[in-house]
């Protein structure tokens, strides 16, 4: 999705993270000052992450239509995700999540691929590369706080940092981009009882310019009051159709999780 772009060098990556968690710490530390019914939290999680399909023409009105999962064979690979929360008053809470995401493929395509400036012949060998990481600032507000039902609604203010690139015997070439999107966040936890539970818990956001979906549902054990441990399946799909990009992807993420509060 493309709601907003970050031109030039206005905005390089150290800058844009230094933004979100500066804005972090600042919003911890007023918290911290006005109440002392808070929790922070560290939320690790890892798995398998696979290719559903990926589609891509750049430049959307010239390029050649390719898939990095029908035409080329990507990669099945470990990620990782983290996020930092802080819940006060019970009801609210603030995150800050890091979720980088880069798939490499290879194969050789019957057909001539114009990808960007440089035109790759049929039947030579490609290796590509998608890079789609995520740094997402996030606010939630529990509208239900039941001993067995928590529902919120919240909004993510993320920003993403996209690379695709296709090269051949010497010849790369590739698109990046970095831009902001606001989505619609949500979670709904029901709890079985005081171990077991059930997780819905995502972003997700669609539009006239693209859409995105980052979307986890789990089974949850607390381990103690301190630790809860999942295990789950996760989507991250999307993509836009723009004057100068054509792209849609899905990713299957098998996941595990642990949740630590201090």
């Amino acid at each position: 999705m493309k709601f907003f772009k970050l031109q030039g060098n206005k905005y390089t990556k150290p800058t844009y993270m230094k933004i979100i968690i500066n804005s972090f710490l600042t919003f911890l530390f007023l918290s911290f000052a006005s109440t002392i019914k808070a929790q922070p939290s560290l939320d690790i999680e890892t798995g398998l992450v696979a290719t559903g399909y990926n589609d891509v023409r750049i430049p959307a009105d010239k390029g050649t239509l390719f898939s990095f999962k029908d035409d080329l064979k990507p990669e099945t690979k470990i990620f990782y995700r983290l996020r930092a929360s802080y819940t006060f008053n019970l009801r609210h809470t603030f995150s800050l999540l890091y979720a980088p995401l880069e798939i490499k493929s290879e194969g050789s395509v019957p057909k001539d691929i114009r990808f960007q400036d440089e035109l790759f012949p049929a039947n030579t060998k490609i290796y590509g590369t998608y890079k789609f990481n995520s740094y997402r600032l996030t606010y939630r507000y529990d509208m239900v706080t039941k001993p067995t039902l928590v529902f919120g609604l919240g909004l993510t203010a993320k920003i993403r940092d996209a690379r695709i690139s296709l090269s051949s015997e010497g010849h790369p070439d590739e698109k990046t981009n970095v831009g902001f999107v606001p989505i619609i966040n949500f979670r709904l936890l029901w709890k079985i009882d005081d171990k077991f539970g059930l997780l819905l818990d995502g972003d997700a956001l669609a539009a006239k310019q693209g859409r995105a979906e980052d979307v986890l549902i789990a089974a949850t054990y607390n381990l103690s009051d301190k630790i809860g441990i999942r295990a789950g399946y996760r989507i991250l799909e999307g993509g836009s159709d723009g004057d100068k990009v054509y792209g849609f992807a899905l990713f299957n993420y098998a996941s595990l999780g642990t949740t630590i509060s201090f």
